[in-house]
């Protein structure tokens, strides 16, 4: 695989090692030796245990939480191995904490989407690697390359199999007007109609389902967001779909972020499976029968390898 005369090195801080642990299996590498820790008073040190000079050096590292911890951490990292002389620097952000802070929704909000992407692009990454961003011209908050992943070629692939195995009538539902767009691009994947929720949202974390746009008496639902964070959304969606005769709902996401009472929800809520990627570490705690996990490690992989031999990227997205 080696295309020029940098070595390739993959290394990982302390978010999500499982997952930088399959990307180095499929590239057949062993990750880089580093130690990432805090000191008595909270503050983060990294100790790079080998030579990174020349190096093509990618940093795995998702920005979930503790989002600050990991977000220092990524930082801290990609200033050591500039120091250390690497070659290139590459972040590779499975999941991009604050990517909701995208615009300002009123006055005298901040944008932290974009402040985070400075802080990177400060620290010394020449370009960064990540997936299904929130909004996706957040690529633009950054001043250097952004490789933009999809999930939705490894959740349409299971689900061509699932409608097939049921032979039921199925169809898509957007939770919400924002997700629209991705939900009729999914639902043209895998060849079935669309429906969307329109609710509103009092507050955040809190939503309402005010009407159901589309035809879902009698049939299979398959809700689909780009995260689920508190589930308020899809729950709330969950359940209003049930109610208006829908027959067996599932739901499924790239981020699956489950902080505050999302577990709790999920377990009590009308959802029959849960299909999730695994940019986002799940806890033990956080692990329900009805979650299924399904890996995008090798799509990571794959994308990291192309950067490496200087090959398109963009074929990964079919």
């Amino acid at each position: 695989m080696i295309a020029h005369g940098k070595n390739i090195k993959i290394f990982t801080a302390n978010s999500n090692p499982e997952f930088a642990k399959k990307i180095s299996d499929h590239l057949g590498l062993a990750i880089g030796k580093s130690e990432v820790g805090k000191f008595s008073d909270g503050e983060i040190f990294v100790n790079i245990g080998e030579t990174v000079r020349g190096s093509d050096v990618f940093v795995v590292q998702s920005t979930c939480s503790p989002v600050n911890d990991n977000i220092m951490e990524l930082l801290i990292m990609i200033d050591a191995f500039k120091r250390a002389s690497a070659g290139r620097i590459t972040a590779v952000i499975p999941y991009f904490g604050y990517a909701r802070q995208d615009r300002k929704a009123k006055a005298r909000d901040p944008i932290s989407a974009k402040l985070v992407a400075d802080l990177i692009a400060t620290a010394g990454a020449d370009r960064v690697l990540t997936m299904d961003l929130h909004a996706p011209q957040i690529q633009g908050f950054f001043n250097i390359p952004v490789d933009h992943l999809l999930g939705m070629p490894v959740l349409s692939k299971y689900y061509k199999n699932k409608i097939k195995s049921s032979g039921n009538e199925t169809i898509v539902v957007s939770p919400d007007l924002g997700s629209v767009t991705r939900a009729r691009a999914f639902a043209q994947k895998i060849d079935v109609p669309l429906a969307i929720v329109d609710k509103r949202r009092p507050k955040a974390n809190v939503s309402e389902v005010m009407n159901i746009i589309g035809d879902i008496k009698d049939k299979d639902i398959i809700l689909l967001d780009d995260m689920i964070d508190t589930a308020g959304t899809i729950v709330n969606s969950a359940k209003a779909l049930k109610e208006r005769g829908a027959k067996n709902v599932y739901a499924c996401c790239t981020h699956a972020v489950l902080s505050g009472p999302a577990i709790e929800r999920i377990r009590d809520s009308v959802i029959d499976e849960l299909v999730v990627l695994d940019t986002v570490p799940l806890t033990e705690e956080k692990k329900l029968e009805k979650i299924k996990v399904l890996s995008v490690a090798n799509v990571f992989g794959e994308a990291i390898e192309r950067i490496y031999e200087d090959l398109s990227v963009s074929t990964l997205f079919s």
